[in-house]
Parts: structure tokens; C-alpha cells; sequence
């Protein structure tokens, strides 16, 4: 099953993805980014189930497994920013921007800013076509209102 979801989402961007794909790339991209510094908090984890929860209107169980799903999809996916790559191909400028923010949301979850998971949220803001201005942008709201619904 894992290797056909990588084989889809990393597959020729030509053939779209299915809606499920989309969730994987989104939470992959999350789980990533929570990872970049090196340790994966219980914070970071239930933030991330709670952004799916708000984001594609699962239940908790559906939740934890799409995260789960995705945590096995980034072991095993090439850090070449496919994940970023992927959501952008298939969510509008509004959408990235608001993924934008979740991110900042995760990368402040468990009150430890790496400067690898900065460094990773900087070059995914590229790979998601957005600027310098939008990471500020969503950086300020992620601080200002850490525990807004996504």
C-alpha cells in the first residue's frame, strides 16, 4: 500500500491525485517539518492530528491514522520536496497560504525553534510558490494566535 501511494504521489504529475493523495502529501509535508529538527513531540503529533481533524473533517481515529499513514510515507519518500510540491499542484494561492500558517502551527508546537525545522519551512514556502512576505506573514499569524482552528 505504501509504495503505491509513493508511487502516485511521486509518480508524473500529468495523472492527477486523488483526493486521498492530497491528504497524504499535506500531512506528510507536517510530519516532515515536525521531524526536520530531529525529534517528534506529542505536541507536534497532536497538532497535526488536530489540523487533518479541522482540515478534511475526519474523526480522530481517521485523524491519527492518516497521520500515521503519512509518517510511514515520509520514512520512506527522497527529501527532494515532493510533498510541497505535490500540495501546490493541487490547492490555490489562498489554500498554501493557510497551509502556511499550520506549519508555523507545527513548528512551534512543542515550543523548540530549530533552526533546521526554519530552514526546512523557509525552502518549503518556496516549493510552495509563496514569498518571503507570506512566510512573515504566516509566521505572525501562527504566533499570535497559536491555537486558532487551521
Amino acid at each position: 500500500m505504501i509504495q503505491g501511494l509513493l508511487d502516485r504521489l511521486f509518480g508524473r504529475y500529468e495523472t492527477p491525485l486523488a483526493e486521498l493523495d492530497a491528504r497524504h502529501a499535506l500531512a506528510g509535508l507536517m510530519v516532515r517539518l515536525a521531524k526536520a529538527d530531529g525529534h517528534y513531540a506529542a505536541a507536534e503529533i497532536a497538532l497535526i492530528d488536530r489540523i487533518l481533524r479541522a482540515t478534511y473533517d475526519l474523526d480522530a481515529v481517521a485523524a491519527a491514522k492518516l497521520r500515521a499513514e503519512a509518517e510511514r510515507l515520509e520514512a520512506a519518500a527522497p527529501p527532494d520536496g515532493r510533498f510541497a510540491e505535490a500540495v501546490r499542484g493541487r490547492t490555490r494561492d489562498r489554500e498554501r497560504r493557510a497551509i502556511l500558517v499550520s506549519l508555523w502551527r507545527v513548528l512551534l508546537a512543542d515550543g523548540q525553534e530549530g533552526e533546521r525545522q526554519k530552514r526546512y519551512l523557509a525552502l518549503t514556502t518556496e516549493r510552495l510558490g509563496l514569498t518571503e512576505a507570506d512566510r512573515a506573514g504566516a509566521e505572525a499569524e501562527a504566533r499570535a494566535h497559536p491555537d486558532a482552528a487551521p
